[in-house]
């Protein structure tokens, strides 16, 4: 008997005499008392784990997550009065999340199909999926599409599309420097690092006058090195709500083109697309990044997709060829449920409609949001002005306050959002923004 084996795997036992039938019908050269040669090997390994420290003892704890671990904290917090603002995901007035009656009504639909099935999906994803998510953000009558430029590729949402994009420009792009907005969301500088980039920043938002710094941004990314990535927010810029005008925009593209900068847009929200489809318009090569999260509530699904525009067909192919030798390896091939529920809204011209009526129901909520916020302070006396609470667009407030305020206002009044500042309308309600707007009065008034 072997002491520090449970008796069932003790030599002799009905499982040695199994194992050792199995071994000689593999290899009959094998002799009967190789199971005790494995046994004895086994129990020597230092990594067995049945005697001494762990191998993985010298593990640190990490810290959580600057976003998600917001939600820990607020998950441990047992006050009846608490609020998350921190992670952007809807919820409706009750304060309770939503799937959206068009999501329901496509998952009904693909339930009652009998035909379908649970197969492995080609590495580049569903085809419908790939083909109707160009055609949202680029336009149905783009003429990338129309001459086949554009490659699209299923993604793990709007991260999963970034790193994909990222390992691809790693191993193919001669410039591997990309530049990203200060401030921006903060897995952004993760994903590109890991992705093998090296990451600089440039001017975007000034706190000074609660907006976009346009000058600081065509000065930097003027003196970025010709070819260098450039990373933009399609719109709704996280965390500040800030987004250049049409106009700005379009001085921004002249920017980049005249000196090379390759554009890679994060579309988050995709409810508009003027800013992508005016590089493109160009005959400019760019990457754009959709995520299907926030715009139809399948945060869970991790759906999205990745978009390279390229100069001719058949560089789009070669491109399509090396994207899937990035996949491959990475998560093999993407998952269909959710890809499967936005194409079947995509392609039905009736969900579609009642997908743009629901989405404008939850933009008008949170347009809502800002207006009472913006008037709770208003009506408290807060110092300050806030008008850019009702300037900002988009999921995400950057309120100003700094990180000593956040503290208090967490420590105080149980609200949790990021140490930045940044709060998600689309948390609050009717009921909590008073709670909100006397919190930020305190802040403001006792923390400075």
């Amino acid at each position: 008997m072997h002491p520090q084996l449970p008796s069932h795997l003790a030599q002799g036992s009905a499982t040695d005499r199994r194992l050792n039938s199995l071994l000689r019908h593999i290899d009959p050269s094998i002799a009967s008392s190789s199971l005790s040669s494995m046994d004895s090997q086994i129990s020597a390994s230092p990594t067995s784990g049945f005697h001494g420290d762990s191998v993985f003892a010298h593990v640190v704890q990490a810290p959580e997550d600057s976003i998600l671990g917001v939600t820990v904290a607020y998950n441990k917090d047992p006050s009846p009065i608490k609020l998350n603002l921190g992670v952007g995901a809807y919820r409706t007035e009750e304060g309770k999340p939503v799937v959206l009656n068009v999501v329901r009504r496509a998952e009904q639909l693909l339930v009652n199909d009998r035909s379908r099935v649970k197969e492995y999906l080609p590495i580049v994803g569903l085809a419908d999926f790939n083909k109707l998510s160009a055609k949202l953000i680029f336009g149905a009558d783009s003429p990338a599409i129309q001459e086949n430029r554009v490659t699209t590729v299923q993604c793990l949402s709007g991260t999963g599309s970034l790193r994909v994009g990222a390992e691809f420009l790693g191993r193919h792009y001669h410039e591997r420097t990309i530049y990203i907005p200060q401030p921006t969301w903060g897995n952004h500088p993760k994903i590109f690092n890991l992705g093998g980039l090296s990451v600089k920043y440039y001017r975007y938002y000034d706190p000074a006058t609660w907006g976009l710094h346009f000058q600081g941004l065509l000065e930097d990314l003027g003196s970025a090195p010709s070819g260098a990535i450039v990373l933009l927010h399609a719109c709704a810029h996280n965390p500040t709500g800030v987004d250049p005008t049409l106009e700005q925009w379009g001085q921004i593209r002249q920017l980049m083109r005249s000196k090379g900068l390759l554009p890679f847009f994060d579309s988050a929200y995709q409810a508009n697309a003027q800013s992508v489809r005016m590089f493109v318009a160009d005959g400019g090569e760019c990457l754009v990044a959709q995520s299907y999260a926030k715009n139809m509530g399948l945060y869970g699904e991790r759906v999205g997709a990745l978009s390279i525009v390229c100069k001719n067909a058949n560089v789009a192919s070669r491109v399509e060829s090396q994207l899937k030798l990035v996949i491959r390896p990475m998560f093999s091939n993407p998952p269909i449920h959710g890809a499967s529920i936005v194409a079947t809204i995509l392609k039905d011209r009736n969900m579609y409609d009642e997908w743009t009526v629901e989405l404008k129901a939850m933009a008008d909520r949170i347009i809502s949001m800002r207006h009472k916020l913006f008037e709770a302070l208003c009506a408290r006396g807060t110092p300050g002005d806030w008008s850019h609470i009702i300037k900002q667009i988009g999921m995400f407030t950057f309120t100003g306050l700094n990180s000593e305020q956040v503290a208090f206002m967490t420590k105080e009044y149980h609200i949790y959002m990021t140490s930045d500042g940044r709060i998600s309308m689309a948390g609050l309600s009717s009921k909590t923004v008073p709670h909100l707007a006397d919190a930020i009065h305190a802040a403001v008034t006792r923390v400075g």
